[in-house]
């Protein structure tokens, strides 16, 4: 019964969630001068000077129990997730045929979003383990990404290694792994073109439904390497030779996921497959790209080039974000990703107790904005395009968002 009052408290938020969307399009409501005032104040330009603190001194200010890892705890959270979504497939494959047509088709939309929002927990969890965040046993996080991310089709090994790089080089012009901004002079001959409501809603479409893919493909979006980079080839320029055979592995844990769907599908049918999991899947690479692309997309966070670039500078150049209560059912990855950029291995649940712990100590180095991440996905989407320093700054291995082309 607990399951069924947390999976309607759910639908309520995405009910919300369009109510507010609706009345932001509609343009006839006055804007009142302390919310341009508050929007001012976020887009404010964080530091980009080497702060006056350290990590060590960073890490004093955090609870020392923050830094510790439970396997009880962390499967606590995996259990009560799995729990849930099981039990929304259950509900869907045993009482969604017994309803009027009309509100089957509202139930099986909201089947895909609520399952889709649960199953991006079980990611996050499993991002949690690349980042040996899970335990204090480094062959139990290994096998529970790989089997957690393995289901969702995501390569566990492919994307720790070059995820682990993201935080390593987090800001970097050149070496970043995801979401690397490009200088003016790099745009596409279309950019211009496509700078425009419509072509702002064909971009996003096409990332949150596509990005996903198409990064573990083709490295879109990601750093520039060599040669064609791919994060299927375990001899790729994204992986080391120490590497190769856990890319294998990663490999074989997504193929024998989809060999299962496969046999799934010519048991079940094409869509049967496709409503029960793979729409919901859908979803979960959906706020996968828009999560990451809005902790890192910011008119108010600088980039750097290699002659600027440091850690801490580079770990400072993230926002903290709200969802709302999509932040529980993310394990406050969204709301804490500052705190997790300077210590991945923290486990999410003291996540925001360390995140209240440390913001005295970064004050303006902290970013945190609260605009409802729909609008905020809009807004950055039209003043993030490309990035350049300013003409008057001594420091010209700074870059800063623009949108003028």
């Amino acid at each position: 019964m607990g399951d069924l009052v947390f999976a309607a408290d759910i639908h309520g938020c995405f009910s919300i969630f369009s109510a507010e969307a609706t009345m932001g399009a509609g343009g006839q409501m006055s804007v009142h001068p302390t919310t341009k005032k508050v929007e001012a104040n976020v887009l404010r330009r964080v530091p980009f000077t080497k702060p006056p603190f350290t990590r060590g001194q960073i890490k004093k200010a955090v609870p020392p129990h923050c830094f510790q890892r439970s396997a009880l705890r962390s499967f606590s959270y995996v259990i009560c997730d799995l729990a849930i979504a099981f039990t929304l497939y259950y509900i869907a494959t045993n009482f969604f045929h017994l309803l009027p047509q009309p509100l089957r088709f509202l139930a099986w939309p909201t089947y895909w979003a609520v399952q889709g929002c649960v199953l991006t927990g079980v990611w996050v969890i499993a991002h949690e383990c690349g980042h040996h965040a899970f335990s204090d046993y480094q062959w139990l996080d290994n096998t529970v990404g790989l089997i957690l991310h393995s289901c969702l089709l995501v390569p566990y090994f492919s994307w720790k290694y070059s995820h682990r790089r993201h935080h390593l080089n987090t800001g970097s012009l050149e070496k970043d792994e995801v979401f690397v901004p490009k200088p003016k002079a790099s745009l596409q001959w279309f950019s211009k073109y496509i700078n425009n409501p419509p072509g702002r809603v064909l971009t996003l479409a096409i990332t949150l439904i596509l990005g996903w893919p198409l990064y573990l493909l083709f490295n879109v979006s990601g750093r520039k390497y060599e040669r064609f980079a791919c994060h299927y080839d375990p001899y790729g320029p994204i992986y080391t030779d120490r590497e190769s055979l856990q890319i294998y592995i990663s490999d074989a844990g997504v193929l024998a996921v989809t060999y299962g769907l496969l046999r799934l599908a010519a048991a079940k049918g094409v869509a049967w497959v496709l409503c029960v999991y793979g729409i919901p899947l859908l979803v979960v690479n959906g706020f996968l790209v828009l999560i990451t692309y809005l902790q890192h997309t910011h008119p108010s966070l600088p980039h750097y080039d290699s002659s600027e670039w440091e850690w801490l500078r580079g770990a400072l150049s993230t926002v903290d974000r709200d969802y709302g209560i999509l932040n529980k059912i993310f394990h406050n990855i969204t709301d804490t990703h500052v705190t997790h950029h300077l210590f991945s291995t923290m486990p999410h649940y003291h996540a925001v107790e360390a995140t209240k712990a440390l913001k005295p100590i970064l004050g303006d180095y902290y970013q945190f904005d609260d605009t409802p991440f729909y609008k905020a996905l809009w807004r950055e989407a039209k003043e993030c395009i490309y990035v350049e320093p300013d003409d008057d700054d001594n420091s010209k291995g700074v870059f800063w968002y623009r949108n003028k082309i």
